[in-house]
């Protein structure tokens, strides 16, 4: 790939270039402000699904996509309601919220994304909507990937916004092809190809489509005109192509599940992955049981559903006293949201399915 410097100021340049030789982003720092995000009960919202005023990040805020706009980092991240209800029985919804230094975030009152009688009620309702991923496109346009939860079936949703406040639910990404033949299996975790461009990470066509890596127990790949509606890539049987897969005996021996936004690089498109240990025969000995730490896979930019390599070891793992503690105390730094701001590299994850934590990897 070649680098282009247009007159008008703008600069492109291969992301391989930003972070020196290495194909991999590594070097990620916890500050000891962490965590940077916790619940409030104090925050109230008037349902229109319950028809009353719910604390609705009371429980928990977790697993938060990010983006920069206008020089600003904004974060959008996943709030439950009700402490009392088990892990995966509460409702979800996503909240936004800004930072001028991409530590110290000031959340906005009411959450931008919800369950409502709009239509797509059927696949959001009663667990809400779930860990969101956010993508600028080119024409500036906001993308989310989300998971609808509605405690039957977990469906990965898309919706587009012009300011990130107001969000247009486009519903689940795999409805349309196929006439549904996969709106009925389990999907989650959309990781869209992105590039480096203008100091922003903006989604990429390659070959002529937009790309998603997504899944949960696999990594499975989809192809777009949109952005919006997808088409999985399927094997020679029909079914989903499985383009990463677990490695029995390390860190993500359990499953291989998306994380923030691909990374279109010089070397190949990097995609960053959470990595889930598996519990008895085949775990890793090096990370506790049940575990989730962060893993860096690259695919070739031809092929996009060919494996180069993985990173053998994590880059990012819990081990902080409130990364092990909470609703899922096995440990989690879920990786979700990834932006460059400032010369630096920040990347926020859910800890333990309970608050938000930020790594920071300086030029």
């Amino acid at each position: 790939m070649k680098n282009y410097i247009v007159f008008l100021c703008f600069i492109f340049i291969p992301l391989g270039n930003l972070w020196g030789q290495s194909e991999w982003l590594s070097g990620f720092e916890k500050p000891e402000q962490n965590p940077i995000m916790t619940a409030d009960s104090t925050y109230l919202f008037k349902c229109p699904m319950e028809k009353k005023m719910v604390n609705w990040q009371k429980a928990d805020v977790f697993n938060p996509g990010a983006i920069v706009r206008n020089d600003t980092v904004f974060m959008l991240f996943r709030a439950e309601d009700n402490p009392d209800a088990i892990l995966g029985g509460r409702t979800s919804r996503i909240g936004l919220a800004f930072s001028t230094d991409g530590l110290n975030f000031t959340k906005y009152p009411k959450p931008v994304l919800y369950p409502m009688e709009d239509g797509f009620q059927q696949w959001d309702y009663p667990g809400g909507v779930e860990d969101p991923r956010v993508v600028e496109m080119p024409d500036g346009t906001y993308i989310m990937l989300y998971t609808s939860w509605n405690k039957d079936i977990a469906r990965l949703s898309s919706a587009s916004s012009k300011d990130l406040r107001n969000w247009k639910k486009h519903g689940p990404v795999f409805e349309s092809f196929q006439k549904g033949k996969f709106n009925t299996t389990w999907s989650k975790s959309g990781s869209m190809v992105t590039e480096f461009k203008d100091g922003r990470l903006i989604a990429k066509k390659v070959n002529g489509k937009y790309l998603m890596y997504w899944g949960e127990l696999f990594v499975n790949l989809a192809q777009s005109d949109n952005g919006l509606d997808w088409e999985p890539y399927l094997d020679h049987k029909g079914e989903l192509l499985h383009v990463f897969k677990p490695t029995i005996g390390e860190f993500d021996s359990h499953l291989t599940e998306p994380g923030p936004p691909a990374l279109y690089t010089t070397d190949g498109i990097l995609l960053l992955y959470n990595g889930k240990n598996l519990s008895g025969e085949g775990a890793s000995q090096k990370v506790a049981e049940g575990t989730y730490c962060g893993g860096q896979a690259l695919f070739d930019l031809k092929d996009p559903a060919r494996l180069i390599k993985r990173l053998e070891e994590p880059f990012i793992c819990p081990d902080l006293p409130h990364e092990t503690t909470g609703q899922y105390k096995a440990g989690t730094t879920f990786i979700e949201g990834l932006v460059y701001y400032k010369k630096k590299w920040i990347l926020y994850y859910g800890t333990a399915d309970s608050m938000v934590g930020v790594a920071i990897k300086s030029e």
